[in-house]
């Protein structure tokens, strides 16, 4: 469990889930105000940390220089949006919605700070924390104290064991200031992007064989006979031999064939880029406003004030 001295070391600290995945920003420590022991963080996320989360502390645990939280990094992120009000406090309902989320039963937490608040009381006037639910803590950066100043008697606290705010906490839950003014508000939002894997691409290299058809010129010989008529040029010659007799005269006949060779050359290289195309692509969302409207209510002639507190309420 974070202690109130290790505060300090929690501000501004990233935030990791128990999985080793960061999940944002610790900003803000809200403290409860009968326990007076940090019970939530919130936690900026978002691409450019525009969102924050709360994160129940109770189970957070300080490793070296980041916060450790037993949640996972969706469901922080997921957790219910909460309003904080001008004292910088959530609300018992806003609260209510924080621990349904995460599981965590309400009456183990009412009975824990009913506990830590009767010990305080059993010790008198003087050490109760600050009226509300939760308060926060280092709003400027840095730790400070939960909600109001503390200092309440012990029949204070035991109004708080039983609900009752006052006054002051009334004006809180209806947004109420000393001036009675109402603060309005409404979320905005901010839209980043972040970058995923959507796909992969390879280059593979592998051999295919194919027919190949190609038309070449061949030779070769034939025998053909040629007789030649005796003539005085050629009469030496064929009278050379005897006159009467059998003779043989053998000629070698060649022949062309296709030989088939194949060598191995480069014919291209071949190489992937990425190029980054932009699109335009409409996000939609949920935003919600506050709305403010004057009633007003006529009174009779004659009616007295107390007539008037009275219609109010719904007397007759």
């Amino acid at each position: 469990m974070i202690t109130r001295e290790e505060i300090a070391n929690v501000l501004d600290q990233p935030v990791y889930d128990g999985d080793g995945n960061k999940i944002g920003d610790a900003k803000h420590v809200f403290f409860d105000d009968m326990t007076g022991r940090p019970e939530w963080v919130s936690v900026k996320t978002g691409m450019f940390g525009s969102t924050e989360s709360f994160v129940p502390i109770r189970d957070a645990a300080l490793v070296q220089d980041h916060l450790e939280v037993p949640y996972g990094k969706d469901q922080v992120k997921g957790a219910p949006s909460v309003d904080v009000d001008a004292g910088g406090h959530l609300s018992e309902t806003e609260e209510h919605r924080l621990y349904d989320y995460y599981g965590i039963n309400w009456d183990s937490v009412l009975s824990e700070a009913e506990r830590t608040d009767d010990d305080r009381f059993a010790e008198g006037p003087g050490t109760a924390g600050a009226a509300g639910t939760a308060g926060a803590a280092g709003l400027a950066g840095t730790a400070g104290a939960a909600g109001t100043a503390g200092g309440r008697t012990g029949r204070e606290d035991a109004m708080r064991r039983e609900g009752m705010r006052g006054d002051e906490g009334a004006m809180r839950r209806e947004g109420m200031r000393g001036d009675e003014a109402m603060t309005r508000s409404e979320e905005q939002m901010h839209i980043g992007v972040e970058r995923h894997e959507s796909g992969r691409a390879r280059l593979r290299k592998y051999v295919v064989t194919e027919e190949v058809q190609q038309t070449v010129p061949v030779t070769h010989e034939e025998v053909r006979v040629v007789r030649e008529p005796i003539t005085d040029a050629n009469r030496d010659e064929a009278l050379a031999g005897p006159e009467i007799s059998e003779a043989e005269h053998e000629v070698t006949l060649h022949a062309e064939r296709p030989v088939v060779e194949t060598e191995t050359v480069p014919v291209e290289r071949v190489r992937m880029t990425t190029e980054e195309l932009t699109e335009n692509e409409t996000v939609r969302g949920q935003v919600r406003k506050e709305r403010i409207e004057a009633e007003t209510e006529s009174f009779t002639e004659g009616e007295t004030k107390n007539a008037r507190d009275d219609k109010r309420r719904g007397g007759k």
